[in-house]
């Protein structure tokens, strides 16, 4: 027994040896969630829900089209960089890459995705439930390529992050009559932070003790909404922020609980996001932007995917000026913002 607890000492120290010559801070990012952070695996599924075509990523490495719903970087490419490793985090079923990518970095968010498995059903994309079985084949697949004891290693110091929640709200209470029939907008709440608390554990059970859980956005002054919002004169719709905002709460609520409840575990929630968002909304000039109302792709109102196309006249010509790149989604500037106003709190928790 005493051999065994000096080899794991010996073990441990080396790898930590190995992170300080590279400097990074934890050996990799793993990435669930929906568009905020899919980093492409949507290209080769059967969905309408794509991006890996211009004028997409016409600002990331090489102009690429990669799958990201921006164009370019998302926030856990940004996490990353800042965390000491690669400039990007990617797509577990993007064929470019392999496990020797996936070893310090990997994604398996799907655009479209929610907490809801009838979220996901609305267009075809991953549910959460598939996110986590691609994760327990990465586990094999990782154990193979770097051996049981470094994996498991880099399976527990990973930081994990984790955001969706907006297409539960935007692409399916609000929209189908099914789960209005069955829950009031907080009964939906309060489900979803079920369903969240349940996904937490699972990937706890999994191995995870380190991970950064997002909350939704202002997402009644997403393009989209605010196109929507005729007689309230194309402002944001509050209403949909106040439920956001009630439901980081709840988030809150459940992040302090299983902190309490699982033993080393270290949740973090980034509440300042939604702030952050919301003022870069409401006083874009205080960041450098020109334009918070409308997004950069075609008219700015209501294209995303497809619609987001490169032939359209209107799609503006430099993306730096705008907090939206298409009508749900900011640009490469605008997350660079965000994640700007949220990496402190998150290398001084998990570095």
């Amino acid at each position: 027994m005493a051999n065994l607890y000096i080899s794991w000492v010996l073990f441990t120290q080396l790898v930590l040896v190995h992170f300080a010559k590279t400097g990074a801070k934890v050996p990799a990012i793993i990435v669930f969630g929906d568009s905020t952070v899919d980093a492409g695996n949507n290209n080769v599924i059967s969905t309408l829900l794509k991006s890996n075509f211009q004028p997409y990523g016409r600002d990331f490495f090489g102009g690429r089209p990669t799958g990201r719903f921006s164009n370019g970087r998302i926030p856990p490419d940004f996490i990353s960089e800042a965390f000491g490793l690669k400039s990007f985090v990617p797509a577990y079923l993007d064929s470019m890459y392999s496990i020797s990518d996936f070893a310090t970095g990997v994604c398996f968010a799907s655009a479209g995705t929610g907490y809801d498995n009838a979220t996901s059903d609305v267009l075809n994309v991953i549910p959460l439930w598939k996110e986590v079985e691609y994760y327990k084949d990465y586990q094999s697949k990782l154990r193979a390529y770097l051996g049981h004891r470094k994996a498991n290693y880099v399976l527990r110091e990973a930081l994990y992050l984790v955001s969706l929640g907006t297409n539960d709200f935007l692409e399916n209470y609000y929209i189908f009559p099914l789960r209005q029939s069955e829950f009031t907008v907080e009964q939906y709440q309060d489900f979803l932070v079920g369903l969240s608390g349940n996904f937490l554990r699972e990937i706890y059970s999994l191995g995870a003790r380190k991970i950064s859980l997002t909350g939704l956005p202002p997402m009644g002054c997403l393009p989209l909404e605010r196109a929507t919002n005729i007689f309230g004169n194309h402002e944001c719709i509050e209403d949909y922020n106040k439920v956001a905002v009630n439901f980081n709460e709840k988030l809150k609520g459940l992040v302090a609980k299983l902190n309490q409840d699982l033993p080393e575990l270290k949740l973090v929630f980034t509440e300042s996001m939604y702030d952050i968002a919301y003022q870069m909304i409401k006083k874009p000039a205080s960041f450098g932007f020109d334009v918070a109302g409308v997004a950069c792709c075609s008219t700015g109102t209501f294209e995303m995917s497809y619609l987001c196309s490169k032939s359209n006249p209107l799609t503006c010509t430099d993306a730096n000026k705008y907090v939206f790149w298409d009508a749900f989604h900011p640009t490469e500037r605008a997350n660079k913002v965000i994640v700007d106003n949220i990496v402190g709190l998150l290398l001084k928790e998990f570095s």
